[in-house]
C-alpha cells in the first residue's frame, strides 16, 4: 500500500469516526489486533473512491462537510431507528427537551394564516408579565416579518440567550393598531407534569415526557393536590398515554417515588458501563395508596420503564392498551464541535427480567378508548316499588322511604366523575372507577 493511499484512508477514517491519525497508524502497526477490531481496509478504499468520484465528477460542487455528515447519517440510520447523527441545531433541541430549560419568552404558539398565534403565555414568564394574551397574532419578530415563516424557525428566533431583548409586533382582536412589545429573554422552565383532583380524595397526574426535573415536579404537584384535598390522597391515576419517553434517570426517579425497595430497571449492553441496575430507595410518596397507570400505543421508552416497574412490583394497576415497545437505551456522545451522535448502547429489562423490545407492556386490564353517548330517550321517571300506592313499608328502616340522592347527577355527568369525564375520556373514567374499588378493598382489608 502506497503512502498516499494510507494517508487518504487515515483521513477518511478520522473524518468519519473521529479517530486521530496517530491512532490510525498505531492500529496498523499492531500485529496482534483481534479480527473484529481490524480496520476494514477494502471498504475504506471503496469509501474514499466514492468520495473522490463525487467531489470530482458530480454535476454540481458539494462541500466536504455535507458529504461526510451525510455519510455519517447513513451509517447510523442503518443501525436501528433510534441511532442518529445530531447536527448543532438538533443537538441543542435535544438538550432543551431533556433539561426542560431554555432561554426564551414563555409562549406556547401555533400557526394560523401564515402568522404565529399565541396559544397561551406560561405563568411567571416575560410574555405573561408583558401582557401577551392567548389569541394574539405575532406578525413581526424584531424587524423580520413572520408571514410564511416556518413555525420551528419562528420558535428558534424567539429563543435565545437569557437577558437578550426581542421586540414582538402583535395584532390583537379589538385593538385597531398593531402593538409593539419589547421583551427580555429569561430561562424558561417547562414543567412536564400536570395534575388536578378528579374528585375529593382522588388525584390525576399526567407526565408528558421525562426530563431531568420530572420527579421533582411530580413531588411538587403531589403536594399541591394534597393541599387542595386538605388530606392525603386516597388514590392516584398516573397518565402516561402518548408519553414518548425521555431521560432514563427521570423515569427511574419517578418509579422510585412510589416504590419502597427492589429493582426498578436493568440495562445490558456491550460497552463499558452499559450493564447497570437501578434500585428503589425507601419512601413511597403515596404511602401505599392505590394507583392506576394509564398507557397506550404512544407510551414508549421511559414510560414503559415506569409502567413495567410498577407492574412487576404489583404497586399499580396498568390500564389501557399495549405500549409502544421501545426497550433500548440511547447514549448521547458529543463530538466536540457542537454536534453529537445518539447511539443505541443497551437494552433495558423490567425488574422481573422482561425485555419489552418490540413487545411492549401488556396492561393488566385492556381498554381501548371510545366515545360514550348519552341516551336522550331514556325515561328518568321510572316507577319503582316505593311509588306504588299501598306498597309495604320497609320494616327495618322507615327513613329509606324518603331517601333521595344528595346531589343527583346531571344527564351525561355520572355521579363522582369530573364533569362529563365519561364522554370526554372513557379510559380515565374507568381508571377512576377502578381506583375507587381498589381503595374500598384496601380499607376492608385494613379494617
Amino acid at each position: 500500500m502506497s503512502a498516499a493511499t494510507r494517508h487518504a484512508l487515515a483521513l477518511a477514517l478520522s473524518f468519519v469516526a473521529g479517530i486521530s491519525l496517530t491512532a490510525v497508524h498505531a492500529v496498523w502497526a499492531e500485529k496482534e489486533t483481534p479480527p473484529e477490531n481490524k480496520l476494514p481496509l477494502d471498504e475504506l478504499r471503496t469509501f474514499t473512491g466514492v468520495l473522490d468520484a463525487v467531489k470530482q465528477d458530480y454535476v454540481e460542487p458539494v462541500k466536504d462537510k455535507d458529504l461526510l455528515e451525510n455519510a455519517i447519517r447513513g451509517m447510523l440510520s442503518n443501525l436501528d431507528p433510534h441511532s442518529a447523527f445530531l447536527d448543532a441545531e438538533a443537538f441543542q433541541d435535544l438538550q432543551v427537551g431533556t433539561s426542560g430549560e431554555f432561554g426564551g419568552l414563555g409562549i406556547e404558539v401555533g400557526q394560523e394564516d401564515g402568522f404565529i398565534k399565541v396559544i397561551a403565555p406560561i405563568d411567571d414568564t416575560p410574555a405573561q408579565r408583558a401582557g401577551i394574551r392567548a389569541g394574539d397574532l405575532i406578525i413581526r419578530l424584531d424587524d423580520t416579518s413572520v408571514k410564511g415563516m416556518a413555525l420551528p424557525d419562528a420558535i428558534q428566533r424567539m429563543r435565545g440567550k437569557p437577558n437578550t431583548p426581542i421586540t414582538l409586533t402583535i395584532v390583537r382582536e379589538g385593538v385597531r393598531k398593531p402593538l409593539k412589545v419589547k421583551l427580555i429573554r429569561e430561562v424558561i422552565q417547562v414543567r412536564s407534569v400536570k395534575s388536578r383532583l378528579l374528585e375529593p380524595g382522588f388525584g390525576y397526574m399526567r407526565i408528558t415526557q421525562f426530563q431531568a426535573k420530572t420527579a421533582q415536579n411530580l413531588q411538587q404537584e403531589l403536594q399541591t393536590l394534597e393541599q387542595q384535598n386538605k388530606a392525603p390522597l386516597k388514590g392516584l391515576v398516573l397518565d402516561l398515554r402518548n408519553n414518548p419517553g425521555g431521560v432514563l434517570n427521570g423515569a427511574v426517579d419517578v418509579a422510585d417515588d412510589f416504590l419502597e425497595d427492589g429493582a426498578i430497571v436493568q440495562t445490558k449492553g456491550r460497552g463499558t458501563g452499559s450493564d447497570q441496575s437501578f434500585k428503589a430507595t425507601p419512601g413511597d410518596l403515596l404511602k401505599a395508596a392505590p394507583m392506576v397507570v394509564l398507557v397506550n400505543g404512544g407510551s414508549a421508552s421511559a414510560s414503559e420503564i415506569v409502567a413495567g416497574a410498577l407492574q412487576d412490583h404489583h404497586r399499580a394497576l396498568i390500564l389501557g392498551e399495549r405500549t409502544f415497545g421501545k426497550g433500548s437505551v440511547q447514549t448521547i456522545l458529543p463530538l466536540g464541535n457542537g454536534t453529537a451522535v445518539k447511539l443505541t448502547t443497551a437494552r433495558y429489562y423490567t425488574p422481573s427480567g422482561r425485555s419489552i423490545q418490540a413487545a411492549g407492556i401488556e396492561p393488566d386490564i385492556k381498554l381501548k378508548p371510545f366515545k360514550v353517548a348519552t341516551d336522550d330517550g331514556a325515561n328518568p321517571d321510572i316507577i319503582k316499588e316505593s311509588d306504588l300506592s299501598g306498597h309495604l313499608r320497609n320494616d327495618h328502616n322507615d327513613k329509606i322511604e324518603d331517601a333521595q340522592p344528595d346531589n343527583p347527577p346531571e344527564p351525561g355527568k355520572p355521579s363522582g366523575a369530573d364533569g362529563d369525564l365519561v364522554q370526554n375520556d372513557y379510559q380515565l373514567y374507568e381508571a377512576l372507577n377502578f381506583l375507587k374499588g381498589m381503595t374500598l378493598l384496601q380499607n376492608r382489608k385494613s379494617g
